[in-house]
């Protein structure tokens, strides 16, 4: 997005604001990030015990927190937008624009904790992949062009970049809340078990090291009867 302000039509200015704004959404991201992170524990936690009805409520539980977060977030961006930009500069066109976005940042965070706590239960199921799926198609492949098109073919310049990420925003969270409502916690408490008795499978067990000092001492042994013979 920091490249896209370079071709708009007052590019110091687009840029300096996307800086300033990237420094509000990196603090309100601290929230959702930490939550999306002990959700995936967890759940990880509870599938791995074989417990997929804790998991799924564990989820449930997350997903509630999240939205309380993403509107705490809404609310705070919306409350310090005229003053927000201030602690950074004191570039009249800079606060302006500023304020102008940063209720549609406001609604993009609405967006971004669930998002990313469903990327946690995602992550705790040990499905990665499909997290990260849903985060390239909905920000490359959906936000990113629609943002161009409204910034650069409809004009709404600066603001459109924005319009963009929320409908990225909204196209992740709406992939991951289908992707949480496919899952079947039964059959990925089960894959969960056997996925952990690979990996214990793989270790090296404490056993067979000892058997192999014994065997390397039992040679020693019998060579210090021949000699003595």
């Amino acid at each position: 997005m920091i490249v896209l302000c370079g071709l708009l039509i007052n590019p110091k200015v687009s840029v300096s604001s996307m800086g300033i704004l990237i420094q509000i959404t990196s603090l309100v991201y601290i929230f959702p990030h930490s939550l999306g992170s002990a959700v995936s524990t967890r759940v990880g936690n509870e599938l791995g015990s074989n417990q997929p009805q804790r998991a799924r409520r564990a989820t449930f539980v997350g997903l509630g927190l999240s939205i309380s977060l993403g509107l705490m977030a809404l609310i705070f961006t919306f409350s310090v937008r005229k003053v927000w930009a201030t602690f950074f500069t004191d570039d009249e066109e800079v606060i302006n624009l500023t304020m102008i976005v940063m209720p549609v940042v406001g609604l993009c965070e609405l967006g971004n904790c669930p998002q990313t706590t469903g990327c946690g239960v995602l992550r705790g199921s040990a499905r990665p992949m499909t997290g990260a799926n849903i985060n390239i198609a909905a920000f490359y492949v959906i936000g990113l062009p629609v943002g161009m098109v409204l910034t650069f073919w409809f004009g709404f310049g600066f603001m459109g970049l924005w319009l963009g990420m929320l409908v990225a925003q909204i196209s992740c969270m709406i992939g991951m809340m289908v992707a949480m409502c496919r899952i079947n916690w039964p059959l990925e408490a089960e894959r969960a078990r056997e996925l952990t008795a690979t990996e214990r499978a793989r270790e090296p067990k404490a056993t067979d090291g000892i058997r192999s000092c014994s065997n390397v001492e039992d040679m020693e042994v019998g060579r210090l009867v021949i000699r003595e013979e």
